[in-house]
């Protein structure tokens, strides 16, 4: 990173290493999807519903999306380090809390207070594009998200065997301990990257519609929000698909669902090396040509008859490229159209994003109990992904226009 103080692991006073950021976004991901392999057996533990228990992701989801629209100002008021902390003490106590939910209303309940991690992903960005510029940006996010994919690729392996083992509760125990470890390690090594802006939030808030009539800004938002739409569809349909269409056990499905960060991770890593060569734009055009392509070829597999575990979860392999390549990029033009509100940026364009997530997430789970196997799951991923390319398309056709 090209920081004007040098930074130094484990000092404060100092902008945070890369390793820090990683730990940061990836929490975050692992309270998403660590305990997915355990959900139909949580299932019948609350005796409920299986699209009742899926709430346990769209929640999350929405409480994401709804905290960005403030996590993003309050930063940029105050600075991402405050904020960072408290939302990991209050992630650490929601996480406990799981584990004792006696009801399936209080699990949900804690389920959107622990949504409030999503603190370290929004801001690890924001802390990013405060550190370099633009295209640079764009590969330190993609270098930070390559390794904070090894969190979706282990987390449902982890969480299957540990549902094996110790039942569905013991994903909650470990994301209780991974929290607190990483709250000490932010505020050992974290240093402040953003100069507090001596305004109110309710002035910072004001300051949306100055995002909002950028069309670039809502090109690279709905292109990420329609490519990571197509991976949440994924996150609540994908369990019900693996148990209850080819009978995987937890542990199998666990294996079998980290799919798409082998994806992911490659996406990120091309990100990472060759966005500053060929341009956040390229690559964002790439990703969402690759994530629509495999998933069109997977459904026609299916309609054709070769419905089976590897082509399901084979194919997903292409979600997570796609991922890797347009989130990092995309995410680098939000925070560059208005570079002063780099925190608000990363956080409404988080909540477009997630929010959209959240309803993808819970249409995937409606969908797939009507009994038709996994086309529908496939049907509504390949849609989302192909209205990715065409706001992807239109962003670049923008960006040739006039920078607004």
């Amino acid at each position: 990173m090209n920081t004007a103080i040098p930074v130094r692991f484990l000092d404060r006073t100092t902008p945070p290493t890369i390793f820090t950021l990683i730990l940061l976004a990836g929490i975050s991901t692992l309270a998403m999807n660590m305990f997915l392999p355990s959900l139909p057996g949580m299932t019948v533990y609350f005796d409920t519903e299986y699209s009742t228990m899926q709430l346990a992701v769209s929640l999350y989801l929405a409480g994401n999306a709804l905290l960005q629209l403030v996590v993003g100002p309050v930063s940029d008021r105050y600075g991402r380090r405050p904020v960072i902390l408290f939302g990991l003490g209050v992630f650490v106590a929601a996480s406990l809390g799981c584990v004792f939910a006696p009801t399936i209303e209080i699990f949900l309940l804690l389920r959107v207070i622990q949504s409030i991690v999503i603190t370290g992903i929004v801001l690890s960005r924001a802390a990013v594009r405060d550190m370099v510029p633009q295209d640079q940006a764009a590969s330190v996010i993609g270098y930070v998200t390559m390794g904070m994919a090894v969190a979706p690729m282990l987390a449902p392996a982890v969480g299957g065997a540990l549902d094996d083992v110790f039942g569905w509760q013991a994903s909650f125990w470990l994301l209780t301990g991974l929290g607190a470890a990483i709250w000490w390690l932010t505020w050992r090594d974290l240093g402040e990257t953003a100069v507090p802006r001596p305004m109110t939030l309710t002035a910072q808030i004001r300051e949306y519609p100055e995002l909002l009539k950028s069309r670039r800004f809502w090109g690279y938002a709905l292109s990420a929000a329609f490519t990571s739409g197509a991976f949440f569809a994924y996150l609540g349909g994908a369990p019900y698909v693996g148990t209850n269409v080819f009978n995987l056990t937890p542990a199998s499905l666990g294996l079998f669902f980290g799919s798409p960060a082998i994806g992911y991770m490659a996406g990120n890593f091309v990100t990472g090396r060759y966005s500053v060569r060929f341009g956040i734009n390229a690559m964002i055009i790439w990703g969402a040509a690759l994530s629509a392509g495999g998933l069109l070829i997977a459904m026609l597999l299916f309609l054709a008859g070769y419905d089976s575990v590897w082509v399901f979860f084979g194919f997903m392999v292409f979600v997570g490229i796609g991922n890797g390549l347009v989130l990092p990029n995309a995410t680098a033009g939000m925070l560059s159209v208005r570079p002063h509100l780099a925190g608000t940026a990363s956080g409404l364009g988080g909540a477009i994003a997630i929010g959209g997530g959240a309803a993808l997430s819970v249409l995937a789970g409606r969908m797939l109990e009507r009994g038709d196997g996994a086309l529908p799951l496939l049907y509504l991923m390949v849609v989302t992904a192909a209205l990715s390319m065409v706001c992807a398309i239109y962003t670049v056709r923008r960006e040739r226009v006039v920078a607004a």
